[in-house]
């Protein structure tokens, strides 16, 4: 049948053979569609964050991130897919909260289920924006760690742990991997990237995507949203496209093409969803509007050139503006800022996107198809996507989770084994043999510790000042400079530069006894200063102190090869082209680059 903008036209009697599991997904879906109001079909557009009310119940809302309670989701706005945001309770608790959100949504004519989806939430990592810190998940390095590895086989039975762990709580789509090259070093985003190299970042998203997924996609798989197409790393200044003074994309090497291989491997894996960045590029050959607009982007080089056919939906927040921790953002609509919230909302659609990530404003979409802007045929192309991945998951036919069960899978011992030997392995030797101090250490041997929690080490003996020990282990975490706001402050961007002040501190501790330094690289900081300084000099991709002291007593073997150059100085980073790998002149340390404590510098 023909659908129309007017609800009173829906047909009086459903056909509910799209609950038929005995039909393939493509039929279930047309079934749904061809009976499905404007409205309704409006609803899935949208996916917007939402929030686990106390003990699991379903929560009223969130004001810091100007979240409407979960019933006006559901009900008054018809939607059914949601990212949660923050960290989830206990995963019984989690578990009783998604069958109430279910129940919840059977309630509506079609009882269509909710899509959860979710950040990463297997590291240390806590940025509301882009990444949950662990809490009852398995703890595991960060995506730039598995690329220091560089090991497919780990990274596929991380992404099988992880699969594992989301099902048990009813989170079926993953907000990742994010397989942007990191060609620009001093962008905030690359700790959850595979690092600077096309081939390397190509292999491990293969492994990625096949671990959340299987070989299809079905009821015991996690869809993968990856993202940023076409690669969102050559920001111009490292900054990044979440604030305006980031939008622009730039290539003054002309390497727009390296960018896309991660891509293609993405799409031979069968990645379901793709997620375009924020940015606009600038000096190419395509529409200098924000990728989530830019239809030769998304219609002209994703859908044409590549074939994709799956799910686009946008990041978060092009449409409307924000109120984040009281402060005020406009919406990431770059390139586009002088049009309306509907005017983007048509362009984007026009583009080709099928979900706006972020967005709660089905009524855009509603009044846009009543004014004749957009077609009905177009909203059914998105909507029949979007309910064909529903179907893929069996997300219709699927029972209530068992809470229980939830309590042995997330999180388990086993699984938070293999995540904290993953953690040492990817701790990286930079430099090591100086000053007389060999490594492993001995057993209770005097240290003097920074940023370590004493309670992680029990081979130790921590002592009080410098004076008193044997060897000092500082942890610091590459320099990034303050920014105006609570939420830009969760982005780590500007100079890669320590402070005077930091490398005056570790010159004292260090005149004084041998200094192990651990830097933890969510960017590749600049180390020049340390060599002298450092006895030992480790980089760590999230790791916790338990895993760093395992290294350095020698209970785990540090593997890590560097996923990315390691600049010599600012003014060599300043001086190369954001889209161009491996271009700073002279590093310190190259891609690669990783000793062993018994191959120490010769």
């Amino acid at each position: 049948m023909t659908d129309s903008p007017n609800s009173d036209d829906r047909p009086a009697e459903l056909d509910r053979r799209y609950l038929d599991v005995t039909l393939d997904a493509d039929d279930r879906t047309e079934i749904l569609l061809a009976q499905m109001s404007l409205a309704e079909k409006a609803g899935l557009f949208f996916q917007a964050m939402i929030t686990i009310g106390p003990n699991g119940t379903l929560a009223d809302g969130d004001p810091a991130f100007a979240i409407p309670s979960t019933t006006e989701y559901l009900i008054g706005r018809q939607m059914s897919h949601f990212n949660v945001l923050g960290n989830t309770p206990s995963p019984d608790v989690m578990a009783e909260w998604h069958n109430r959100l279910q129940d919840l949504a059977r309630t509506n004519r079609f009882g269509i289920p909710v899509t959860l989806s979710t950040d990463p939430r297997h590291s240390a990592s806590d940025n509301p924006g882009t990444a949950v810190r662990t809490g009852w998940f398995s703890q595991w390095p960060e995506p730039l760690g598995f690329a220091a590895i560089g090991d497919e086989a780990l990274v596929e039975t991380f992404g099988n742990i992880a699969r594992q762990e989301y099902l048990a709580v009813g989170l079926r789509v993953a907000l990742h991997p994010q397989i942007d090259l990191t060609t620009e070093p001093r962008w905030a985003r690359q700790i959850a990237t595979f690092g600077e190299d096309a081939e390397l970042t190509a292999r491990l998203a293969v492994a990625y995507i096949r671990g959340f997924q299987g070989a299809e996609l079905d009821a015991q798989s996690v869809a993968t949203m990856t993202k940023h197409f076409p690669g969102g790393g050559p920001q111009k200044d490292g900054e990044d496209p979440h604030f305006a003074y980031g939008r622009e994309q730039i290539y003054p090497g002309g390497n727009f093409e390296y960018h896309l291989k991660p891509f293609e491997a993405a799409f031979a894996a069968g990645t379901s969803q793709i997620m375009p960045y924020y940015g606009m590029p600038i000096g190419t050959e395509y529409e200098e509007v924000g990728f989530g607009f830019n239809r030769s982007i998304i219609t002209g080089l994703l859908r044409d050139r590549f074939g994709f056919d799956g799910v686009v939906c946008t990041d978060w927040g092009l449409l409307t503006d924000a109120n984040i921790y009281g402060d005020l953002f406009p919406a990431r609509a770059w390139g586009v800022e002088h049009l309306s919230p509907r005017e983007r909302l048509i362009k984007a659609i026009q583009a080709g996107v099928d979900q706006f990530g972020g967005e709660a404003c089905p009524e855009l979409l509603v009044h846009a198809v009543e004014a004749g802007e957009i077609t009905l045929e177009r909203v059914d192309q998105s909507a029949r996507r979007l309910l064909r991945e529903k179907f893929r998951l069996g997300l219709f036919d699927q029972a209530d989770l068992d809470p229980s069960f939830a309590l042995t899978i997330v999180g388990n011992d086993d699984f938070r084994a293999l995540g904290q030997a993953a953690q040492s392995a990817a701790i990286t030797v930079l430099s090591t043999g100086q000053k007389g101090l060999s490594l492993p250490l001995a057993a209770k041997v005097r240290i003097y510790a920074e940023g370590v929690d004493q309670s992680a080490g029990l081979d130790a003996v921590f002592v009080a000042t410098p004076e008193q020990a044997e060897v000092a282990v500082i942890r610091l975490s590459a320099p990034f400079e303050e920014r105006a706001t609570r939420f830009e402050n969760n982005f780590h961007a500007g100079s890669l530069e320590f402070m005077p002040a930091v490398i005056d501190h570790v010159a004292q501790i260090s005149e004084k006894v041998p200094t192990i330094v651990v830097v933890f690289l969510d960017r590749p900081a600049i180390l020049t200063p340390l060599i002298p300084l450092a006895a030992t000099l480790l980089g760590d991709f999230g790791a916790n102190d338990g895993a760093v002291l395992d290294v350095l007593f020698g209970k785990q073997e540090p593997r890590g090869r560097l996923p990315f150059d390691l600049p010599r100085s600012e003014a060599a980073v300043v001086a190369s082209a954001a889209d161009v790998p491996f271009d700073t002149a002279n590093p310190l340390f190259t891609f690669g680059h990783g000793l062993s404590f018994d191959r120490p510098d010769p």
